[in-house]
């Protein structure tokens, strides 16, 4: 046989813990990072070392018959104890480390008795796929494998009724991941089975021993997979809602990035645009070029239209977010008509009337403004150069209000160009 499907398992396993490497060497100390790297790196190691191919040459080059058999036996009862203490540590408490070092204690036990008891029994023949089924009445051998497959069907039934009763209890990522993990650990426990019945029926007389050879290695592959991807889920989930956040932000800043786009380019005011970039770092594009041109006009923001904007709006709508965001549309939608016309209109005197430039939080409301002018209200008049002041329509809280840029808040970048 030639292994593929054993070193794919194994390739996508370590690319796994390839992922999480440079977290762990940043945090050596973390036994939540060390428990999901053990998970990553054992379950990469045991379909490497169960592969025909690898058995061949580790017997081979050992000089001992089968010496693959418990070192591969080995891996898995340790992979089925790192899948525990995983689970431990995600739970946490106040007994999480003392629950993590008894699975490790019990587990290393049963890897010292798989190796004494190899150590016993005698197979000379060399099997490459079906040594339980082939040793499963050779003394010291048979209790051997019986003392593996006992052991990891019972660390992958704890892990797999644990990781799916808690998933009813939490929502998200975590919930996703420990229903996968929880899965992956239920296929696991399903190789046993398969290998502990075909070994059952031997004792019996019967000859079962494709269950051992087809079925449980496909239940081993399929569980790998869900639990690998049930272990990167919960790490991953975070950095996909944050993109998906950011997403949405970039998109609702577009009106009032609309309103700027003109003098943005006239003033050379606005950062080139970033190419292949992450929905975080365009949200912070364009919240630094917004920032750019709202700095700029400030000199022409006109603070009576200001106050005259947000009372006549708050006194329609009663609500001071919405009269604020109002308030700055308009006084922005005016200062850049003001500045297309700097050449009849000078700047005010005395300079930064405002004195201040909207948030993230406001900018987004702001654009919204931009966006939805039309409001029970109506238009509050006043504004330069026939300029109204945007009311926008009434709308729920939006979960996707851009959060503060990573640096903590708006970037304060120096431009240069302005005229």
């Amino acid at each position: 046989m030639s292994g593929l499907i054993n070193y794919l398992s194994c390739s996508a396993l370590w690319l796994g813990l390839l992922v999480k490497a440079p977290d762990l060497l940043r945090h050596r100390r973390d036994p939540y990072l060390r428990a999901i790297c053990g998970v990553l790196g054992l379950a990469g190691l045991c379909f490497f070392l169960g592969a025909p191919p690898t058995v061949g040459v580790i017997n081979r080059l050992s000089g001992t018959p089968n010496l693959a058999a418990p070192l591969t036996y080995a891996a898995i009862t340790a992979y089925a104890a790192a899948s525990q203490v995983l689970v431990v540590y995600w739970r946490g408490g106040p007994r999480v480390h003392r629950t993590a070092r008894r699975w490790i204690t019990a587990y290393s036990g049963v890897i010292l008795g798989i190796a004494v008891l190899f150590a016993l029994g005698d197979a000379p023949q060399e099997r490459r796929t079906d040594l339980d089924t082939y040793y499963a009445t050779t003394p010291f051998l048979a209790q051997m494998i019986v003392l593996y497959l006992v052991a990891h069907l019972v660390a992958a039934s704890v892990t797999s009724v644990c990781s799916l009763r808690w998933a009813g209890r939490v929502r998200g990522g975590l919930r996703l991941g420990l229903t996968l993990l929880g899965s992956g650990s239920l296929c696991g426990a399903g190789y046993s089975v398969c290998k502990l019945t075909a070994v059952t029926a031997v004792w019996t007389g019967r000859d079962w021993s494709a269950l051992g050879t087809t079925v449980s290695p496909a239940a081993a592959g399929l569980g790998a997979l869900l639990t690998v991807v049930g272990v990167l889920v919960p790490l991953l989930a975070p950095a996909l809602a944050e993109a998906r956040q950011a997403r949405r932000a970039y998109a609702r800043l577009a009106p009032l990035q609309k309103v700027l786009e003109e003098m943005l380019v006239r003033r050379r005011l606005r950062l080139p645009r970033p190419r292949f970039a992450s929905p975080v770092t365009r949200l912070v594009w364009r919240q630094t070029s917004i920032h750019n041109a709202l700095s700029h006009l400030d000199v022409y923001f006109d603070p009576g239209l200001y106050e005259r904007t947000r009372r006549e709006v708050l006194d329609a709508t009663g609500e001071p977010e919405r009269a604020e965001a109002a308030a700055w549309a308009a006084v922005i939608t005016a200062a850049v008509r003001e500045e297309a016309g700097a050449g009849r209109a000078a700047p005010r005197p005395g300079g930064r009337a405002l004195g201040r430039v909207p948030g993230p939080a406001l900018l987004a409301r702001v654009a919204d403004a931009l966006a939805h002018p039309a409001g029970p209200g109506g238009p509050a008049s006043g504004a330069p150069g026939g300029a109204q002041a945007a009311v926008p329509s009434p709308s729920p809280a939006d979960p996707a209000s851009p959060s503060p840029a990573p640096s903590g808040g708006m970037p304060s970048v120096t431009t240069t160009g302005a005229g």
